[in-house]
Parts: C-alpha cells; sequence; structure tokens
C-alpha cells in the first residue's frame, strides 16, 4: 500500500509523545508535515522525524498538496473550524476528541465529508484496541448472558488552572474531555443508547470537574442501569464494568491510557468464581487507529469509529449538560 503521507496541525504535546509517534511508526503511513510557528516546539517533533518538513501556519499546510491526511490535535473549541477548513483543502481528516463541541456540530462534519467523500473522523483510539474488541466480543455473544448494569469511571488530578482541560473558552471540563471514554466505551461494548439520563455536576473555574451520570441505557438485549463519573480533581482512576445475569467483562489496567497506567487486559468474569484474564502488553492504540485511518483510506475499509458513533457519544453528553444538576461540597 502506498503510504498516506500526513500533516500535524499543531504542535501539541500529546501529539508530540503519542500521535506523532504513532503516525511515523504507523505501516502505510509516513509522517511528512507539522504546522508550528515555534521552532523549539517542533524539536520534538523533529527528534524523532527528522526529514520533517514544518509549515508556519495551519494553512499553509492545508495548502500542502503533499499532504493527504492530516491529524488535529487543537483545543476542543477550534476542532470543527479546522475540520471543515481541511475537507475543504480536500485532506482526509483525523480529528481529536471531542470532535465536536454539539451534536448538531458533527452533523455538519458528516454532511461535509459525504459531499467530499473523504476519509473523515475522530481520534477515539480506544476501539482499535483488542483489550475492547475482546470486552465486545464477550458481551455481545452473550458470555455474561442478559446486560443488568454498566458503569465507568476515569479521573486524573489537574490542578493547573490555565490548561485547556480547565478552561471554558477552550471547551474544557470533565465531560467533553473524558466523558468521551465512559460514555463512548459502554455504547461501543453494549450497542446500546441512553434512555432516561440524570446528572449531578461539581463545577470549579467555569467548567464541570466532576460529573455523575446515572440512568438508563436500551440495546439489543433490552435495558439495563447505568452510572458513570468523572473527575478531573481525583487521583488515577480508570474501569469499565458490564455487569449481566452470569457473568461480568471488566476491561481494567488503564483501559483509555493502555500500558501507561497499567497493562492492558480485559477481564471475563463467570460463574463459579472463575476470571479469564486476557493481557495485551505493548499494544499501541494510536499506531493501530492510524493503520486503520489508512486502509480506509487505501482500500475503502470500514472504520471502527466513524462520526455516526461520535455524534452518538456527543449527543450524549448534549443530553447530560441539559440534564444536570449543580452540587458543591
Amino acid at each position: 500500500m502506498k503510504p498516506v503521507r500526513w500533516g500535524i496541525l499543531g504542535a501539541a504535546r500529546f501529539a508530540q509523545q503519542h500521535m506523532g509517534p504513532a503516525i511515523h511508526a504507523a505501516e502505510g503511513a509516513e509522517l511528512a508535515a507539522l504546522a508550528t510557528s515555534d521552532p523549539a516546539k517542533a524539536a520534538g517533533f523533529q527528534a524523532f522525524c527528522p526529514g520533517l518538513r514544518l509549515h508556519a501556519s495551519y494553512d499553509a499546510l492545508l495548502a500542502d498538496p503533499a499532504i493527504e491526511a492530516v491529524y488535529i490535535p487543537l483545543p476542543n473549541h477550534l476542532h470543527v473550524e479546522w475540520t471543515l477548513k481541511a475537507i475543504a483543502a480536500g485532506k482526509h481528516v483525523l480529528t481529536e476528541k471531542p470532535v465536536a463541541m454539539r451534536a448538531d456540530e458533527v452533523d455538519r462534519l458528516i454532511a461535509a465529508r459525504d459531499r467530499s467523500g473523504l476519509v473523515v473522523a475522530e481520534a477515539y483510539m480506544i476501539v482499535h484496541h483488542p483489550q475492547w474488541q475482546r470486552a465486545k466480543e464477550w458481551v455481545q455473544s452473550g458470555e455474561i448472558g442478559e446486560i443488568v448494569h454498566a458503569d465507568a469511571q476515569f479521573s486524573f488530578r489537574l490542578t493547573d488552572m490555565g490548561n485547556i482541560r480547565n478552561r471554558p473558552d477552550t471547551g474544557g471540563g470533565s465531560l467533553r474531555d473524558i466523558g468521551v471514554y465512559t460514555f463512548g466505551s459502554v455504547r461501543f461494548v453494549t450497542g446500546a443508547e441512553p434512555d432516561r439520563i440524570e446528572a449531578r455536576l461539581i463545577r470549579d473555574n467555569g467548567i464541570d470537574s466532576f460529573a455523575h451520570v446515572f440512568g438508563t441505557m436500551k440495546g439489543p438485549g433490552g435495558a439495563f442501569t447505568y452510572a458513570s463519573t468523572t473527575s478531573m480533581r481525583a487521583y488515577n482512576r480508570q474501569v469499565v464494568t458490564i455487569q449481566g445475569t452470569t457473568g461480568m467483562v471488566r476491561v481494567d489496567g488503564g483501559p483509555f491510557n493502555a500500558n501507561i497506567n497499567d497493562l492492558a487486559k480485559a477481564e471475563l468474569h463467570i460463574q463459579g468464581n472463575r476470571v479469564v484474564t486476557d493481557r495485551f502488553p505493548g499494544v499501541n492504540h494510536y499506531k493501530l487507529q492510524v493503520e486503520a485511518f489508512g486502509r480506509s483510506i487505501r482500500d475503502g475499509a470500514a472504520y471502527a469509529c466513524p462520526l455516526e458513533f461520535s455524534r452518538g457519544t456527543q449527543g450524549m453528553i448534549d443530553r447530560v449538560m441539559a440534564v444536570a444538576t449543580d452540587i458543591s461540597l
């Protein structure tokens, strides 16, 4: 397969540490260009990709005819604007999560994608990881019986109030930053969508630093209860549990930051207190994501996280924000 030539809009730290190296290492991909006006930030990328072409502006990179696909790691509130600009420039686009601030904005992206014939998606990397694919296989093949309850927890401590995740003007807050994981992972594994939803939020610095969401979801196998907690003020915690009538699936070991907080693994708990544990050391879901995106470009292969899936998660976030009640400690 002819390598897809990639460019990155902006020298974000996350792009330097994770997605840049993943694009550089992925089969069928070539990291060819970076848009940044700061040579110091570019140096971190050139350390692992010495031949990287630099553009002083995002528009200049989009005008580069050698670039086929762009990765957008900009602050949340800029995702829709630059995704649309990249589509208009004829580029395939992989944009960081959340791909938009509201579900109706995702509709605009879907319409632009369909008009262009390009591959456009949210960089929701977990669906490409075998631990999540195994969890989905177990649940949807009936290994745990009928789903009764699902819960998801994601927290980390971020005290820098100048960080874009802590700022309302850049689309910060726990629901947008990590609710995409607690909502989207359960939707992916179960195939269910929210039915009745309630939420309690704690706000500070103008954003929701804590969110507890609870209610019911409905899927192919029926309805079940759901609960999730996201926090940007608590110690690291990441775990998703799907409980059924005859068993349970637990995705642990840092399931949203695989092999960083702990070893990626999926557990199947079945009757008789038996536990089947599948571990996935050394699997890089960012690299797998880039390779899957490239296959969609070159071969037309179905993509595991199309914009329609992302719209469903954003729609759930929108519903939570609409019904949430603020609480204080």
